[in-house]
C-alpha cells in the first residue's frame, strides 16, 4: 500500500482539473526528467502527444491540451504567474516552436502535435502517451495515467518497491477507517495526532507547518479572489460569476485590503440562518469560478472539488470560531487529506473512474471529518461524518457540459460544503454504538457503484446534463 502525505492529498496547482489539468501538466514534467535521465533529452528533434479517454472526450474543455504544453515548457504549476498562459500559448501557435523544458527549442504544431484519440487505454481511463522523435531516427515513447487528484503513475510503478517501503516508515500505517481508529484506541489520541506522527516521519514540524500554511494561504487567497471578481468565465457556456455579486450583497462595512484583513470583516456580519448558507456556497462558489478559469487553487482532492474543504474551514474560522488560528487550520487540514488518503487507497478520487461521487462525494467527506474534529467530535465520530457525507452522494454522475468544469460542477461544491456540515452536526449527535454504516463499508460501496456506472457518466460527456443541454441552450 502506498503511503499518502497530506501534501499528496492537498497540492497547489492550476485550474480547471486536477486529472485533466494538473497531472497531465506533471506528467510532462516527469517526461522531460526521465529523458534527461537517460541522456537523450538533447537528442529529440520533434515531439507529439496522445491523449486518450477521457483526457481526450473532456481535454479541450478541461484545458489539458493546454496544461501539456505549460508541462513541456518546463513551468511549474506551483508557481508560474497565472497571467503568463496565455501569453505563452499565443507564442507558440504564432512561432510554431516549442522551448522544450525551457531550455531548446524544436518545431512544435499546437494544432496537429497534440493528437486526441476517443478509445481508453486498459489500465485507466485518463491515459497520456509522449512519443520523441531524435536526431538519430530512433523513437523514445513513454504513456502516463493520470488517476484523479494530479497522481501520475505509469501502470508497471502503480505498486513499486519505493511506495512500499515508504509506507511502511509510517508509525501509524493506515488503509481502511477501522485502522486508522483503532490506532487512535490504541494511542489514546485524535486523528489528527496520528496522522501528524506519520507526517513527522517524513519531514520536519516547520516542513510540515510550511507546507500547510501555503495550503491554507492558497485556498484563503482563491476564495479573495473569485469574492472580487466579476464577469463571464471563459469556454463558450457564457456562465456568469456569482459569488461577485453574492459576496456584495453579504459583505459588512469593515474596510479591508488583503485576504486575512477579509476574513476578520466577515466575522462582524449577521450571522443568520440564511445568511450562514449564502457564506458557505459563495466561498465555494468562489473558489471553483477561479479554478474554471485556470486560476489556482488547491487540489482537495481535485480541483472539481477543490471549493468543498476551504469554504468548510472558512465557515468554522469566520462563524463558528471567531478565534480560530492556524493550529485549527493545522488541525482540520491533518484529518481531511486522510480520510481523502483513505478512499484513495480502497475506491478512487477520480472522476473518469467512479463518477463525481469520488470528487465531491469524497471532498465532502473529508471536510465533514475536519469540522467534526474541529467541535470537539471523537475519532469515532470524525468517522461517522465522513460516512455519513459519502453516503448522500453515492452514484453522483459527472457529466459536464461541454466538458467544462462549470455546470453542473462549480454549484455541486457548494452542495457538497452545505452537506459537510450538516453531516458533521448529525455524528457529533450521534452515539458511535448506534451507527449502522462504517465508513470502511461505505469506501467498499462506492468503489463498487463506480464500477457498475455506465462511462457515460465518468467525466466523458457522453450522458446525462451534458447531452441534455446543448451549448445553444447556453
Amino acid at each position: 500500500m502506498e503511503c499518502i502525505s497530506v501534501f499528496d492529498m492537498l497540492k497547489i496547482g492550476v485550474g480547471p482539473s486536477s486529472s485533466h489539468t494538473l497531472g497531465p501538466w506533471r506528467a510532462a514534467e516527469r517526461w522531460i526528467s526521465e529523458l534527461k535521465d537517460q541522456d537523450i533529452f538533447d537528442d529529440v528533434a520533434t515531439i507529439k502527444v496522445y491523449l486518450y479517454g477521457s483526457l481526450s472526450l473532456t481535454g479541450k474543455g478541461h484545458a489539458t491540451d493546454i496544461a501539456v504544453v505549460m508541462g513541456l515548457l518546463g513551468t511549474d504549476p506551483v508557481t508560474v504567474p497565472i497571467e503568463s498562459i496565455d501569453t505563452a500559448l499565443e507564442k507558440l501557435k504564432a512561432d510554431q516552436k516549442l522551448s522544450f523544458g525551457g531550455i531548446r527549442e524544436i518545431p512544435f504544431d499546437f494544432a496537429t502535435d497534440i493528437i486526441f484519440k476517443k478509445e481508453f487505454l486498459p489500465f485507466h481511463s485518463n491515459a497520456i502517451q509522449f512519443e520523441a522523435r531524435l536526431t538519430n531516427g530512433k523513437q523514445a515513447t513513454e504513456t502516463y495515467y493520470s488517476i484523479g487528484g494530479g497522481f501520475v503513475v505509469k501502470e508497471e510503478l502503480i505498486h513499486s518497491k519505493e511506495n512500499k517501503e515508504t509506507f511502511k516508515t509510517f508509525p501509524h500505517p493506515v488503509k481502511t477507517g477501522n485502522e486508522l481508529l483503532q490506532h487512535c484506541l490504541d494511542q489514546g489520541k485524535s486523528i489528527s495526532e496520528i496522522v501528524w506522527e506519520n507526517e513527522l516521519s517524513l519531514r520536519t514540524p516547520e516542513e510540515i507547518d510550511h507546507g500547510l500554511q501555503n495550503i491554507w494561504n492558497t485556498m484563503l487567497e482563491c476564495m479573495y479572489v473569485g469574492c472580487h471578481t466579476e464577469g463571464k468565465l471563459p469556454g463558450g457556456l457564457n456562465v456568469k460569476r456569482r459569488a461577485f455579486e453574492m459576496h456584495q450583497k453579504l459583505k459588512g462595512d469593515v474596510p479591508y485590503s488583503n485576504p486575512q484583513e477579509w476574513l476578520e470583516s466577515i466575522r462582524d456580519t449577521e450571522v443568520k440562518f440564511r445568511q450562514i448558507i449564502k457564506w458557505v456556497s459563495c466561498f465555494a462558489l468562489s473558489v471553483n469560478e477561479v479554478n474554471a478559469s485556470l486560476g489556482r487553487v488547491v487540489t482537495a482532492p481535485t480541483n472539481g472539488s477543490a471549493g468543498v474543504i476551504p469554504a468548510v474551514l472558512m465557515y468554522y474560522m469566520v462563524i463558528e470560531n471567531h478565534d480560530a488560528d492556524f493550529d485549527d487550520v493545522r488541525q482540520f487540514l491533518l484529518v481531511a487529506s486522510e480520510i481523502g488518503s483513505i478512499f484513495k487507497k480502497g475506491a478512487t478520487i477520480s472522476a473518469a473512474m467512479g463518477g463525481c461521487q469520488a470528487e465531491i462525494g469524497v471532498s465532502s467527506a473529508m471536510a465533514a471529518a475536519g469540522l467534526t474534529e474541529l467541535m470537539g467530535g471523537s475519532p469515532e465520530q470524525v468517522l461517522i461524518a465522513a460516512e455519513i457525507a459519502m453516503e448522500h452522494h453515492l452514484g453522483l454522475t459527472c457529466d459536464p457540459i461541454g466538458g467544462l468544469v462549470q455546470v453542473p460542477c462549480i454549484e455541486r461544491n457548494a452542495m457538497g460544503a452545505i452537506k459537510a456540515i450538516n453531516a458533521a452536526e448529525l455524528a457529533l449527535d450521534t452515539d458511535p454504538k448506534e451507527t449502522k454504516v462504517p465508513l470502511d463499508k461505505v469506501v467498499n460501496t462506492m468503489w463498487e457503484t463506480a464500477k457498475d456506472m455506465s462511462s457515460k457518466y465518468k467525466e466523458t460527456s457522453e450522458g446525462g446534463l451534458a447531452v441534455g443541454v446543448f451549448l445553444s441552450d447556453c
